[in-house]
């Protein structure tokens, strides 16, 4: 599923005999349950729900290094209509996460970005002649970290150490493919990212007192494919995991009860499609 790229679409959950599609229905209007919604690029110019128990906007348009052009005003959506009701913070971020390597419009050099050296878990990323350096595991993890760090700073977020910042996986965007690394160069661009909002969230709250921090989104099948399998030591072990892949309400409550996407994680929210929306639960 690539609901980050594609858009929003009907969930179908049957047909009529006349052959037309029966399509998913949202929470019932003062449901109880913990049911919030995630918007960015697909719905702006659309109107959004009333109410939801917390909110999460996509801080990207679609691709790792762009802004949503909509961030501002549904950024202020959430905070306006989220009531905050259930364990998730009333409003959380997520962002678009990528491995292009040399296709891509930038790529890293060294292991300083912004005018910061960055400890490097990997060694020196670095050419020797000044141009981009390698798609190597050191200038992977430089890609992830100066993404992470632009999200933070030049897209328009206030406060961003007070927010929960999910990362994005899905196979839409460009990774790393067909080599016998292809996974780990994959890990190393989302750890460089995952390293640099545990740094920048570390001991923080939003104004509720909802713990900073960061998370996963993504499914098993495609974080699997991306990601392969994650050492229990990497900085992505125990991030806690946003599940999408539920077609009901019923199917995102069935679906906090898989493994999460890493060692150690547990699963804390689950994402269905309805009428056009997403609509994301909060599991316990």
């Amino acid at each position: 599923m690539t609901k980050k790229l594609t858009g929003v679409f009907l969930v179908l959950l049957g047909l009529f005999a006349t052959g037309t599609a029966a399509v998913a229905a949202p929470p019932p209007s003062g449901s109880t349950d913990p049911v919030g919604n995630d918007v960015s690029w697909p719905q702006c110019g659309k109107t959004l729900p009333s109410g939801p128990a917390f909110a999460i906007v996509g801080v990207t348009g679609g691709l790792a290094n762009n802004t949503n052009p909509c961030l501002a005003e549904q950024l202020a959506w959430a905070g306006k209509s989220s009531t905050g009701g259930s364990s998730q913070p009333k409003v959380a971020l997520y962002v678009n996460t990528a491995n292009p390597g040399h296709e891509g419009s930038w790529w890293p050099s060294s292991n300083t970005y912004a005018n910061v050296t960055v400890s490097n878990p990997y060694g020196t990323c670095g050419s020797g002649g000044g141009g981009a350096g390698p798609v190597d595991l050191p200038c992977s993890y430089m890609y992830g970290y100066a993404k992470a760090y632009d999200d933070a700073t030049i897209r328009g977020i206030t406060n961003p150490g007070t927010y929960f910042w999910w990362l994005d996986v899905e196979t839409g965007n460009s990774w790393q493919t067909g080599t016998s690394n292809a996974t780990a160069l994959n890990r190393a661009t989302l750890e460089g990212m995952a390293t640099y909002f545990k740094g920048i969230t570390a001991g923080k709250t939003d104004s509720a007192g909802k713990a900073a921090g960061v998370g996963i989104y993504s499914t098993g099948s495609q974080w699997g494919t991306i990601a392969g399998t994650v050492p229990p030591g990497s900085p992505l072990a125990g991030l806690p995991s946003w599940l999408a892949g539920a077609k009901t309400l019923r199917g995102a409550k069935s679906n906090c009860s898989l493994p999460g996407l890493t060692p150690g994680s547990s699963v804390t929210v689950t994402q269905y499609v309805a009428a056009g929306l997403d609509y994301d639960y909060a599991c316990g």
